[in-house]
């Protein structure tokens, strides 16, 4: 009868996986049929956008030397000695496995003696050894609750410490603008140091137990399987673990390119959709919701694709990894442990039948969770996989960061310069001294290798101020950003103050997180403030009252927020209007009174009136001025004029009392 049953149990496992297998293709079918039908739901071809340009790069996300070796950088990074806390956190999650182990060691022993006494019908032993289990319970129950606690904190350690390193290398200086504007390896930050990190330190903590604890329970009972068994039976398992270890990870190595793959699709989707939130004033005076929609959906259609061509890659897979790493492993188990048994003369067989059976039931036991540790350990080197696409990733930033911190980046440049010899970026010198502005040869180069002015030369002592004027694409804001180090020097000297000496104002202000004291004060905070003892709440009122935004203090829609006056915290971007958020910048240029102010059309949604004050003010408080505005009016507050022809040449000469225009 049992051979019927289990030949009939055999036959009704094999009509269940072809009817999965048939209902799978089925779903399928049905999905692609969908699709066909709803093509005019996704956007067509012809829709494009590059993101990153792709360059052909060698493998760089396998298990291999070069995977470890960046694994141990950004380890050290998150555990930076032995004598850390985070270490103190890795032999805490150590003992806990230690312990863990152990204690499954015990239940093993507990729970054959408690099913011995039920077989045997001993109901008094029965009771005492259940209670004997039941007193443990607690302590085990604490075992593995300090070992989650030890993996979730240990993450968050991890990433408080990578994070806090690439923070700041991404913020010193002016790193974080040569990241979007001058290098372009990089096009998602954001995502690599938000999410990618997480998942890094997340995939790293759980790769950690799901090792340490297979190889502990695999020397515990390898060990007290070996002492009672012999050598053989171990060793078969052993082998075997070799032999799935070595097949499994060659399976797997498309695991870790497809991960990259999918984490940049992912990054390239929350940028489309991260523009579509910085730039929704002017795609919806466009009207261009419907052209936006097509290319956010492409973007979204290509990471769907990926994702499902991953989840059947991922999907076959593990049917491999669970044949191998789990059922067969399970066979060869059985097969490990009966040998002994069908041994004559062997010390197991020793004693009567039930002594026999108490020592298969334990040893099998054993034997079992040997086989599930070989299974985990197997399994874990797709985990291993996983985490060599992080590690590329995190690796990836953590070098253009280094790279950048150092003066080098990486562009794809539109001009060809082997025909003239103009330099090269960072080839040219900045030197700094106080109270002048001067370009001795200096050539106004694009990022992307277009040459604006070949070889700019003028000087500009405190007190001269200049009017730079141009038409569009002249060079007017690549001489400010050099000025500002924001380029590089490809060639010649710049002399110039430091940079705190140095105020620029943009035509559209950025205004900052927090109150509309910070506003003014940017980028100091209140301690700052405080610590400086140049200004009081008091002094930047009448900062205000000089650009006639005195009336914000008592403003209603404002004070009916958290906080009054100087501590009210609102969305200043929206709170202001255009000619409030510009005078707001120029009570800030009031407050941090430097020796030179870049005014780049920093007034142009200001009545005349008011911006003849401001000009005035700034000339009291000798602040020496480079403005770009085709205003007449400004012409007065100038002595001198700097005026690009948008060809490569340029004129700068005094303004005369009789000059009346200027080129546009």
């Amino acid at each position: 009868m049992a051979p019927a049953l289990s030949k009939f149990a055999s036959r009704r496992t094999l009509a269940g996986a072809c009817a999965l297998t048939a209902l799978i293709w089925i779903l399928k079918r049905r999905g692609k049929k969908q699709f066909v039908k709803n093509r005019n739901a996704w956007p067509a071809a012809d829709i494009q956008y590059v993101i990153k340009e792709e360059k052909p790069k060698g493998p760089k996300a396998y298990v291999n030397a070069r995977f470890f070796r960046q694994l141990r950088q950004l380890l050290a990074i998150g555990i930076p000695s032995v004598i850390s806390t985070e270490f103190g956190f890795v032999l805490l999650i150590a003992a806990s496995l230690v312990a863990r182990s152990f204690c499954d060691l015990w239940m093993i022993n507990i729970g054959t003696l408690i099913e011995s006494s039920i077989v045997n019908m001993d109901a008094p032993l029965f009771k005492k050894r259940l209670m004997r289990f039941l007193a443990v319970l607690p302590v085990i129950s604490v075992v593995n609750n300090v070992l989650k606690y030890g993996i979730f904190e240990m993450k968050l350690r991890l990433r408080t410490n990578i994070t806090r390193d690439l923070m700041n290398e991404y913020l010193k200086g002016f790193t974080y603008y040569k990241m979007s504007n001058l290098d372009n390896r990089i096009a998602n930050p954001d995502q690599l140091l938000t999410t990618d990190v997480d998942k890094f330190c997340e995939s790293c903590t759980d790769l950690y137990s799901n090792i340490a604890k297979p190889l502990l329970d695999i020397f515990i009972y390898v060990y007290r399987l070996t002492t009672n068994l012999g050598g053989e039976t171990p060793l078969i398992m052993l082998s075997y673990l070799v032999f799935a270890g070595t097949v499994l990870t060659h399976l797997r190595k498309p695991i870790g390119p497809m991960t990259v793959k999918e984490q940049r699709l992912e990054g390239e989707y929350r940028h489309i959709s991260s523009r579509l939130i910085t730039n929704s004033e002017e795609i919806a005076f466009y009207q261009g919701n419907n052209r936006e929609k097509l290319t956010l959906l492409a973007s979204f259609y290509k990471l769907v694709t990926h994702l499902r061509k991953f989840l059947e890659f991922k999907t076959l897979i593990g049917i491999i990894d669970n044949f191998i790493g789990k059922y067969v492993a399970t066979i060869v188990g059985f097969y490990a442990v009966s040998l002994p048994f069908f041994k004559k003369n062997h010390p197991v067989l020793s004693g009567t039948p039930d002594h026999r059976f108490k020592n298969y039931y334990t040893y099998g036991r054993m034997l079992v969770k040997l086989a599930e540790a070989i299974g985990r350990l197997v399994l874990a080197g797709r985990e291993m996989t996983r985490l060599a696409g992080f590690t590329a990733r995190v690796t990836e930033i953590k070098v253009v960061l280094e790279d950048l911190n150092t003066g080098k980046y990486e562009r794809t440049m539109i001009s060809d310069f082997k025909d003239e010899p103009i330099g090269y970026p960072g080839g040219g010198k900045i030197i700094t001294k106080d109270n002048v502005i001067r370009f001795d040869c200096v050539p106004l180069i694009t990022p992307n290798g277009d040459i604006l002015v070949k070889e700019l030369s003028f000087e500009v002592k405190s007190g001269m101020n200049v009017l730079v004027c141009g038409p569009n694409g002249c060079g007017k804001s690549s001489l400010f950003r050099i000025l500002g180090e924001l380029w590089p020097v490809w060639s010649g000297t710049v002399t110039k103050p430091p940079r705190t000496k140095l105020f620029y104002i943009p035509q559209r202000p950025y205004m900052t997180l927090g109150t509309l004291r910070d506003q003014v004060i940017y980028p100091h905070t209140k301690a700052e403030m405080i610590r400086r003892g140049q200004m009081t709440d008091d002094d930047l009122k009448k900062l205000l009252d000089l650009v006639q935004l005195g009336h914000l203090l008592e403003r209603e829609n404002l004070t009916n927020s958290k906080g009054q006056g100087w501590d009210v915290v609102a969305d200043w971007m929206d709170v202001l209007s255009g000619g409030e958020k510009q005078r707001i910048a120029m009570a800030r240029l009031f407050y941090h009174k430097p020796q030179f102010a870049i005014l780049d059309e920093c007034t142009s949604a200001v009545s005349v009136d008011v911006e003849d004050s401001m000009y005035s003010y700034c000339r009291q408080a000798n602040i020496t001025l480079f403005t770009v505005s085709h205003r007449r009016s400004l012409w007065k507050h100038h002595e001198y004029y700097l005026q690009m022809d948008g060809k490569g040449g340029y004129e700068f000469k005094a303004i005369k009392p009789d000059t009346e225009e200027f080129g546009s």
